[in-house]
């Protein structure tokens, strides 16, 4: 009996050291490299073809550009831009770190943005082509290139019309006091809730905008490089 039993732990011994690499690599990857230049993942040199993970953070050097596929959708990021991937429910999430960031979808997108000012993302999940770009602590440049964006500010939600470009700033409004305790037994007093983001919006010169939005129109859609 001791051998059988010492025989069955030696198999299951076996079976998970076996299983090990699977569980390792369960994590489903979320897109690809398709054009990198002077760009990093995790501080190690990218190159066309390298998978994506969650969790991966991924950045251009002065000079560099980097063009990620994810679906039918591809994400690209300019001179000296990080971002760091994630993926929330059916949405893939580009957290934007620095620089600039933008993406591009001939179909329903499933990427987002997330910069301070909020989530960005294709109004109702239209196809769309827009970026943002990280100017200051509490500025950005969003810019709807293609299609509508929608930049969601903790349920407020703002529209980028098709064309347009906004500079959109962010103010912290005080956090409310706490309410004051009354008489009535088993009451709470209230909870400081955190600071809420209040956005300014100033529309920028659209002749600007518009040479800028054929030229990355034309690198990201016409580029020798995108796979077919």
């Amino acid at each position: 009996m001791r051998s059988i039993a010492r025989s069955f732990i030696a198999i299951f011994l076996v079976a998970v050291l076996i299983d090990l690499p699977a569980f390792a690599t369960a994590e489903k990857p979320l897109g690809l490299v398709v054009q990198a230049r002077e760009a990093l993942l995790d501080n190690s040199n990218l190159s066309v073809g390298t998978t994506v993970y969650p969790g991966d953070t991924v950045q251009t050097d002065d000079g560099g550009t980097l063009r990620l596929k994810f679906g039918t959708t591809q994400v690209y990021l300019l001179s000296s831009s990080a971002a760091t991937f994630s993926q929330k429910e059916n949405a893939i999430r580009a957290t934007v770190g620095r620089g600039t960031v933008g993406f591009s979808g001939s179909e329903a997108s499933n990427v987002e943005l997330a910069i301070p000012q909020g989530i960005l993302r294709a109004a109702n999940g239209q196809p769309a082509h827009g970026q943002v770009s990280i100017i200051g602590p509490q500025d950005v440049v969003i810019s709807a290139y293609q299609g509508s964006l929608v930049l969601d500010n903790e349920g407020e939600l703002h529209t980028i019309p098709a064309g347009k470009s906004y500079r959109v700033s962010m103010d912290l409004e005080p956090a409310a006091q706490p309410a004051v305790r009354d008489q009535n037994p088993g009451r709470d007093a209230g909870v400081v809730p955190t600071k809420r983001r209040k956005l300014y919006f100033e529309l920028l010169v659209v002749g600007a905008t518009a040479v800028g939005s054929a030229l990355i129109w034309y690198e990201v859609t016409q580029s020798p490089s995108q796979p077919k």
